[in-house]
């Protein structure tokens, strides 16, 4: 599509930080970018984004064709995530102090859904992004070396649970720990002069000495501790992001996910799913009445088990259809992803979600991840049915390279006349794609006349995302929308 007009250039203006006094000390302040010339744009940022329920952190994550990363989009006015000094085209490096960059996109806004209603990520400029990647170098060694923070679950035996605490006099929240050679603590994997940041998923920033022995007394034989070592604490603070649950290392942690591979036999599964309130009070998926020697049985499921995710999507959230829905799209065989009784009611005690520590809840082989599409691919008796594509177009001296075209009386507009060599043929456009999105605004009900305006709005950027014919058809005779951006949580 060749341009219509010249317009006059314009200098792009950002939104400056600004203090909100709601925000408290968890602003990260000092390691805002405000311009991107200057010598800390090529450096990582860290923020740590609160928001309530029912609300969203005020982006969207997205993988676009063309482009490397994983991409902050679509950031809302005085959202969570603009307030604290995110921009458009951010890439996210890190999630709760896991590096990030090299893993599938559908995991990444995983856990960030996962995380709940507060999220640590570290990000890096968009552009000081690619030209890292074009320079070959290695992301990781941007980030600074710190330890994750451990969140250790302690018995107590007849010695006691193997720590002690320490404190300066008249200082609240300020607690090291000292532990004994392999005792419980040691054994729960707590390090000896590590701080203390939480005990049993509650914060000890307010607590005196006198109360936190209180609070281990009351907590009768087990207590769990968050605790991060000096350094790492150190690295934190001055980034001023304020350590959570969600950002540690879980791995000594006796409370495991488990992964049940079933294939489907004569008899099926040989389950029920039943929906019901768990230990949280919210509502879940549950697993019971398992048929001895059958697949369910064979898998290792346990009468109690809650549902977390189907083939490597969660479930948290959907009603009892939609999960059947995704069982039976799966066809002849499934994965999910199960807790048991314990480990429910130990996740719903200190307000986490298990995904948050799950390393294996990644899709089976039978499902993978296309550039711009959904966390895991539709299909349609266990054979996908396509994605849609996100495609990112910058004008070249030709326009875009591509025409628009569509049938009287009818809602919808085709892509057609993709010129080979041109923008629209390298972004991943296709002759006879539906036009779905323009720019992020959902067109499939616009006419030809508003969505070429949107075009022309566009100036010298342009976000397409189309999907073949048969592919939306799919979709919407199952019921799914047409998106290319996966929720944040």
């Amino acid at each position: 599509m060749k341009e219509k007009q010249r317009l006059e250039d314009t200098k792009e203006l950002t939104l400056k930080f600004e203090f909100n006094p709601k925000d408290g000390i968890d602003n990260p302040a000092l390691s805002l970018a405000e311009d991107s010339d200057t010598e800390d744009a090529g450096k990582p940022r860290f923020y740590l984004l609160t928001k309530g329920d029912g609300e969203s952190f005020g982006f969207c994550l997205r993988e676009e064709v063309g482009y490397k990363g994983h991409i902050i989009r679509q950031l809302a006015c005085g959202g969570m995530a603009q307030r604290r000094g995110l921009q458009d085209g951010d890439r996210i490096l890190e999630v709760n102090g896991e590096y990030v960059d090299n893993m599938e996109h559908f995991r990444v806004a995983q856990k960030i859904k996962a995380s709940g209603n507060q999220v640590a990520v570290a990000v890096l400029d968009g552009n000081a992004y690619e030209v890292a990647k074009a320079l070959d170098k290695n992301l990781a060694e941007l980030l600074p070396g710190h330890t994750r923070p451990r969140l250790c679950h302690v018995v107590k035996d007849k010695s006691g649970f193997g720590f002690r605490a320490s404190a300066p006099e008249g200082v609240k929240g300020t607690f090291r720990l000292s532990v004994t050679s392999n005792g419980p603590a040691d054994k729960a994997g707590v390090p000896s002069d590590s701080w203390l940041l939480e005990l049993n998923g509650a914060s000890v920033r307010n607590y005196t000495y006198a109360l936190l022995t209180r609070k281990l007394k009351q907590s009768g034989s087990k207590v769990t501790l968050l605790v991060i070592d000096a350094k790492s604490e150190e690295f934190y603070r001055l980034q001023g992001v304020r350590v959570i649950a969600a950002m540690a290392d879980a791995a000594t942690l006796p409370f495991k996910a488990r992964k049940l591979h079933m294939v489907k036999g004569p008899d099926g599964y040989g389950f029920l799913l039943k929906e019901e309130r768990g230990s949280s009070g919210r509502m879940g998926q549950f697993l019971c009445e398992m048929d001895t020697g059958l697949p369910a049985d064979r898998a290792g499921m346990r009468d109690g088990d809650r549902l977390l995710a189907v083939n490597g999507e969660g479930v948290e959230g959907l009603c009892h259809q939609e999960v059947v829905d995704m069982i039976r799209a799966s066809g002849n065989q499934v994965t999910l992803l199960v807790i048991d009784p314990d480990g429910d009611k130990f996740y719903s005690l200190m307000g986490l979600s298990p995904l948050l520590f799950c390393e294996d809840g990644h899709p089976s082989s039978g499902t993978h991840m296309a550039s711009g599409c959904h966390p895991s691919m539709p299909q349609r008796n266990g054979t996908p049915i396509g994605t849609p594509r996100l495609c990112h177009l910058d004008m070249g001296p030709e326009g875009y390279g591509f025409q628009l075209q569509t049938i009287t009386d009818k809602p919808g507009v085709f892509i057609t006349q993709v010129a080979r060599g041109s923008v629209g043929k390298g972004a991943g456009l296709k002759e006879g794609d539906v036009v779905i999105e323009v720019n992020g605004s959902n067109v499939e009900q616009e006419s030809y006349k508003e969505v070429l305006g949107r075009i022309e709005e566009s100036s010298q950027q342009l976000t397409l995302l189309g999907v073949e014919q048969e592919v939306l058809r799919s979709y919407r005779e199952m019921g799914l929308a047409i998106t290319a951006v996966v929720p944040e949580g």
